[in-house]
């Protein structure tokens, strides 16, 4: 099965994000994703997203910051966020109800970069992902995290986790 749609949005009376994965033989996995997780995962996406070799070989880290929001911007760019998600019968192989994620991780194999997400309980999903949608995910989740108003900021290129709002003045001595 490939990956065909992802969908993520933001369900307020469960203060949580929805990560909706669908493939090409219109089976679908229905997963929670916490504010703590979206942590965890924007530091996994963003390790997925430097790793790609023409940014992690360049020597200065400026040079791979400018590089990753150069590549990020052009990711976006590309994708095409106005379709909406796609409403046909589906097929849930871990079943209709969201299962909650509690970890995640990244490897890197010969087929490419692989997402893992382990729910609370059942089956880990593993999700290859090529450079263009490992962006795509990134703005999805930023996009969500907005409309949860969590108090987060995602930032692509500068910082390699989230850093809390409420700590973005420098101190000054």
């Amino acid at each position: 099965m490939r990956l065909h749609q992802l969908k993520l949005e933001y369900v307020p009376d469960q203060d949580r994000l929805l990560l909706r994965l669908s493939t090409d033989q219109n089976a679908e996995v229905l997963l929670w994703i916490t504010r703590r997780c979206v942590q965890r995962l924007w530091a996994v996406l963003l390790d997925m997203a430097h790793a790609v070799p023409e940014i992690a070989l360049q020597p200065n880290p400026e040079a791979r910051r400018a590089l990753l929001d150069f590549r990020h911007a052009a990711a976006v760019s590309q994708a095409d966020f106005s379709r909406p998600y796609a409403d046909v019968p589906r097929v849930y192989p871990m079943g209709p109800e969201p299962l909650l994620v509690v970890r995640v991780e990244a490897r890197r194999g010969e087929k490419g970069q692989t997402l893992s997400l382990f729910p609370e309980r059942g089956e880990s999903i593993h999700i290859q992902l090529d450079e263009k949608l490992v962006h795509g995910l990134l703005k999805l989740i930023e996009n969500g995290v907005k409309k949860a108003d969590w108090n987060l900021a995602l930032r692509i290129g500068t910082s390699s986790a989230p850093v809390h709002a409420d700590n973005e003045r420098p101190t000054i001595n």
